[in-house]
């Protein structure tokens, strides 16, 4: 076989993966609900409880020290679970931003971008987070770092998702 057909035969294969790719990303811009429904799901107010540092503090006035270790290390380890959990959201944030750019309106578009840029922000706010509750699974004496970036990002993107959703059930009206 010769190097010319190589690269031809290269070029098809790379042809049908971006295929296949423009397939799935058209479906997965029509089946949005699972999207929704993951975030949804999400108790963004138990994980901020589970962060605070405030009521880290009043267990650890509230507790001996090894009973606070005992309880810094549950609520660390559903914290960690919640953070997953995030984690998950904020790639159903990104997908869903990446398919609502694809509107014809341009509003409409653009807010899915910044939703999709939220989603990826997100994420990496997720890792950093995770990084944090595991050295807090560890040496839980530690006092906690608060988390307001992965919040306040959670926040964002959430009121984006918002806006989002009340400008197209007003354009469709």
């Amino acid at each position: 076989m010769s190097e010319s057909m190589v690269f031809v035969l290269i070029a098809f294969v790379l042809l049908a993966v971006f295929v296949a790719l423009a397939i799935r990303r058209g479906r997965d811009a029509d089946n949005l609900e699972p999207a929704l429904a993951t975030i949804r799901a999400l108790d963004i107010e138990a994980f901020r409880n589970l962060v605070d540092p405030d009521e880290e503090a009043f267990l650890r006035a509230s507790l001996t020290a090894a009973e606070f270790r005992r309880v810094k290390r549950e609520r660390t380890r559903a914290a960690l679970a919640y953070i997953s959990q995030l984690s998950d959201v904020a790639l159903q944030f990104a997908r869903f931003g990446s398919a609502a750019q694809q509107n014809s309106d341009s509003g409409l578009a653009n807010l899915g971008r910044q939703i999709a840029t939220s989603g990826v922000y997100l994420r990496l706010r997720t890792l950093d987070a995770r990084a944090r509750l595991t050295l807090a699974l560890a040496f839980p004496a530690l006092p906690a770092r608060p988390l307001p970036s992965l919040l306040q990002q959670y926040d964002r993107a959430n009121l984006l998702l918002v806006n989002h959703y009340g400008l197209s059930r007003a354009e469709s009206r």
